[in-house]
């Protein structure tokens, strides 16, 4: 049985974002909705998962937990989902320090 699914996406690579347009709808760049079955779900995201290079994405998709949804991550992000208790919450990591630049003296 479908049901939907919501892809977000930044920085992948052009192709990718074709292959998910041919079973999904870019309803803003790079945020991808339609209502797929679980095995096609799957295989599009073991797709992402493959390309995503330097980018990220996020999948959304109806599970039978309290939330009523999963939420699937590739590549570096700084909002990583995690588990407490059942719930699935978001934290947020530190942002990347610069690289301090040595003065000459």
């Amino acid at each position: 049985m479908p049901s939907m699914i919501v892809i977000a996406t930044t920085a992948v690579p052009d192709h990718l974002r074709g292959a998910l347009s041919r079973w999904t709808s870019e309803v803003v760049a790079g945020i991808f909705v339609g209502s797929v079955s679980a095995r096609v779900r799957d295989e599009l995201w073991n797709v992402v998962t493959e390309v995503v290079g330097n980018g990220a994405a996020v999948l959304l998709h109806p599970a039978a937990t309290e939330q009523g949804y999963a939420i699937r991550t590739a590549g570096a992000r700084r909002r990583v989902p995690i588990d407490f208790d059942g719930l699935t919450l978001v934290r947020m990591t530190a942002a990347p320090m610069a690289k301090e630049s040595k003065s000459q003296s």
